[in-house]
């Protein structure tokens, strides 16, 4: 049976609510069905890292390693940094682009626990090469096996063949399944399909099971995750609410009822990204309002940050000019420090909590607490948030402007009767518009990708080729022979079946079959694609 996975239980440094656990992923191919997949992994992985790549201040992500499996296992990315190896990540990819497409072959079963082991050996050696001049962030690895094959019959596959491995190392270990149809995102088994009594002894929390759809923008969420702040060893935020319209039930010593949450990123702000129009205005600086509550959240380590709610407000009555920089959320915390009947029951004030809202069609208007600093006569400002509540299990929380960041806006009411003459003619216009029911930012396309892409490309390596990459283009190699770059992983491989054959082929550029209302024209996508590979 397979040994549960241990998880690091350090304590939380300002440094971890960014960085995410080393990785390894582990791509499993089985032919015809990688020529449906290829494309749209690529392309998202691609995606991915650009942004990855790009974003400043702390590194979100630390180590990354790839591995395929065919009929056998083959590192084709040992363990590096991510940030600042755009360069080595792309070539990585399309390297991964050109794996054979045509003919019919199931991997190996033994291949992929072969792989499983390979990379957790690769990441012992590098953590030792490491440590005897610096200390990792992380002790355990996350290893994400990526197939089209069946969930469950890979999650057996891993059982069996992992069952005498030591994997103390391993804080997660994780198959996401690929497949065709329109299935929503889950950790276990669909609700559908009840599993026996033998598979649930599978199916248990020790390996996840989750399934995403095969295009681009399902495969990009799934990888984006990774961005996430996903460590559970202390509860972010503490929000406080008066005891005197609650039970008696969880109250704290300073007489309020406690709701103990965890702190999540709602999108990433512009201003981490060099060269967008955002960025270049710091009109979000990570400085600035993004520091108010993620970043005070990750600095009081000690104890977590509190929001204490002083009013409630109609959900109509804020202004949306008063509220500024990004959104979080808010969610039920899941500190594994906490017992099991502390987490339910604070899960479950969390849901009441949101229900109730959502009824009173209210608001909450909050005040977040300063952080000690010692015996500093100097009162730090306070900030001010609004909480909003949502058909999920979630709060939304937005800082509003308070007295000493308003400016005088004179704004006068607005005529009642316009003119006939320009009436018709703005009506008009706005009768020429499609309307859409609400907007989606998924089908809104801004070309970042592309542009991030370009940032990491210097000029002068097309008009001036160095020696060595003129060689590597003469240099003469077998048919069928790709010719690669190849880094080899620095630890010794486990063995091996014979190398299959390969087919030189690189595949044709694709993009998500999602309709958009913003998406490229033609022109557009060919530029893209001249420029990623010339």
């Amino acid at each position: 049976m397979y040994h549960g996975r241990s998880t690091g239980k350090g304590p939380t440094t300002p440094m971890q609510m960014y960085q995410q656990p080393p990785r390894l992923l582990i791509v499993q191919i089985a032919l015809p069905s990688w020529a449906d997949t290829c494309s749209n992994l690529c392309e998202a992985l691609q995606n991915f890292f650009s942004l990855a790549c790009s974003l400043m201040g702390p590194s979100r992500m630390s180590l990354f390693s790839l591995y395929v499996v065919q009929n056998q296992h083959e590192c084709i990315l040992p363990f590096v940094q991510v940030k600042g190896n755009f360069v080595r990540l792309k070539a990585c990819i399309s390297e991964l682009r050109m794996l054979q497409r045509e003919g019919c072959f199931r991997p190996h079963s033994s291949s992929l626990h072969l792989a499983v082991q390979d990379g957790l050996q690769q990441f012992k050696q590098y953590s030792r090469h490491v440590t005897t001049g610096a200390s990792l962030s992380f002790t355990s690895l996350e290893i994400t096996v990526l197939t089209s094959q069946p969930g469950k019959k890979v999650v057996k596959q891993l059982e069996e063949g992992l069952k005498d491995t030591d994997l103390v190392r391993v804080r997660r270990l994780q198959v996401v399944e690929i497949t065709k149809g329109d299935l929503e995102y889950m950790d276990s088994v669909s609700p559908a399909e009840e599993p026996s009594s033998d598979e649930s002894s599978i199916l248990g929390t020790d390996i996840d099971l989750q399934t995403i759809d095969n295009d681009v923008v399902s495969m990009e969420i799934f990888f984006k995750a990774w961005l996430h702040n996903s460590g559970t060893d202390q509860e972010h935020i503490h929000l406080l609410l008066p005891s005197r319209c609650f039970s008696n039930i969880s109250k704290s010593r300073d007489d309020s009822m406690c709701l103990k949450c965890d702190l999540q990123e709602r999108l990433l702000s512009p201003s981490l990204l060099p060269g967008t129009a955002d960025g270049s205005l710091r009109m979000d600086d990570p400085k600035g309002d993004f520091s108010t509550l993620y970043q005070m959240a990750s600095q009081s380590s000690a104890s977590p940050y509190k929001l204490r709610v002083i009013k409630a407000l109609n959900s109509s009555g804020i202004c949306e000019s008063l509220i500024y920089g990004l959104p979080f959320i808010l969610r039920p915390t899941s500190c594994w420090q906490l017992d099991w009947d502390e987490l339910e029951t604070n899960q479950q004030h969390f849901h009441a909590l949101c229900h109730s809202l959502l009824k009173r069609e209210w608001l909450l208007l909050a005040k977040g607490e300063p952080l000690s600093r010692g015996h500093s006569l100097r009162q730090p400002a306070s900030t001010f948030y609004v909480i909003v509540p949502s058909r999920s299990p979630t709060l939304l929380v937005k800082a509003v402007a308070t007295r000493e960041l308003m400016l005088p806006s004179p704004f006068p009411l607005l005529p009642e009767d316009p003119p006939d003459d320009s009436l018709k003619i703005v009506e008009s216009l706005l009768d020429s518009l499609e309307l859409e029911p609400s907007y989606n930012p998924l089908q809104a396309w801004s070309h970042l990708y592309s542009h991030l892409s370009s940032t990491f490309i210097k000029p002068q390596g097309r008009l001036h080729p160095s020696w060595e990459s003129q060689a590597l283009r003469k240099r003469p190699c077998k048919a069928g022979q790709l010719q690669t770059n190849r880094v080899r992983a620095t630890v010794a491989p486990l063995p091996m079946t014979p190398t299959p054959g390969r087919a030189p082929q690189m595949p044709a550029a694709s993009k998500s079959s999602s309709e958009a209302f913003f998406w490229p024209s033609q022109e557009e996508v060919g530029e893209e694609n001249e420029e990623e590979y010339s």
